[in-house]
């Protein structure tokens, strides 16, 4: 069995400075910068490339006035580990605010101890690539976590058209309703995939849907010779997946500041119970 430290350093050297497939990005200075469209978001390295004091308080500024000029929130990615040790206090004194943490789950494909998908009698699991199951996994969304979520269709057509052969987006469905949806992120020049989206209607939770979505998209990463897969795993979802064999190598917690009058935006990254944010 690979050790979590193996795992923590695989993810450190390879997740955070390396853009998902289709997405806008750019550099500055030890961090990777994206447009998402709906949002800005920025990571880097643990150690910030040592940057501290005067110099960290002039990048974390410059990376909320870049997105301040375009309107748009943006998020910072804050790993449990990372340093400097006052770096979230200095997120907060430059306006950034901390969503709900998350713990970061990594495992090897050839270590997931999870079988062939087999959802529950009457439900079917398929691999969708149209613009109208992307509107029907964003109406999930909005309908499972009560806010405006229609802004996920735009992001996975967008990634479809874009990567198409980097993506791999699920639905269950029961009786022509779609009832769960989840979606997997290639991660070119990495050795990981990304689980994300994996949302189930209350009423068909506990049944094995989640499962069996973590099941099928562990194929499809199997298939492309994956070695690692990676997810920001809620309370809701780590302990199913620690079963499975994924291990707890941080935590994760975004930080976020919005403009005026735009903080509902600060509640959507809520909406999953398995999020590789960006999603």
């Amino acid at each position: 069995m690979t050790d979590t430290q193996t795992l923590l350093d695989a993810y450190d050297a390879q997740m955070r400075r390396t853009p998902p497939p289709g997405v806008a990005h750019e550099y500055d200075g030890p961090l990777l910068r994206m447009d998402l469209g709906y949002r800005g978001f920025v990571t880097g390295p643990r150690d910030l490339g040592g940057l501290h004091g005067r110099e960290l308080d002039e990048l974390i500024i410059r990376q909320r006035d870049f997105f301040a000029a375009r309107g748009k929130a943006v998020e910072w990615k804050v790993r449990g580990h990372d340093a400097p040790p006052d770096l979230t206090d200095r997120l907060r004194a430059a306006g950034f605010e901390p969503e709900t943490q998350e713990t970061v789950l990594v495992c090897p494909v050839a270590e997931l101890a999870v079988e062939t998908p087999a959802p529950p009698d009457g439900v079917t699991l398929r691999q969708v690539t149209a613009d109208a199951d992307m509107h029907r996994t964003a109406a999930l969304e909005t309908a499972i976590w009560g806010l405006d979520l229609s802004e996920i269709a735009d992001d996975l057509i967008r990634r479809v058209a874009r990567t198409p052969d980097e993506i791999a987006v699920l639905v269950a469905e029961a009786e022509g309703e779609v009832v769960s949806a989840a979606w997997l992120i290639f991660r070119p020049g990495t050795e990981f995939a990304a689980l994300m989206g994996g949302s189930t209607l209350a009423e068909w939770r506990g049944k094995g849907i989640y499962r069996a979505l973590v099941a099928a998209r562990a194929e499809l990463a199997a298939a492309r010779g994956v070695r690692y897969l990676h997810v920001d795993a809620s309370d809701d979802s780590a302990p199913i997946l620690r079963r499975l064999g994924f291990r707890a190598v941080t935590t994760t917690t975004p930080y976020v500041w919005s403009p005026p009058g735009d903080r509902q935006r600060q509640d959507t990254d809520q909406q999953s119970q398995d999020t590789d944010r960006p999603r």
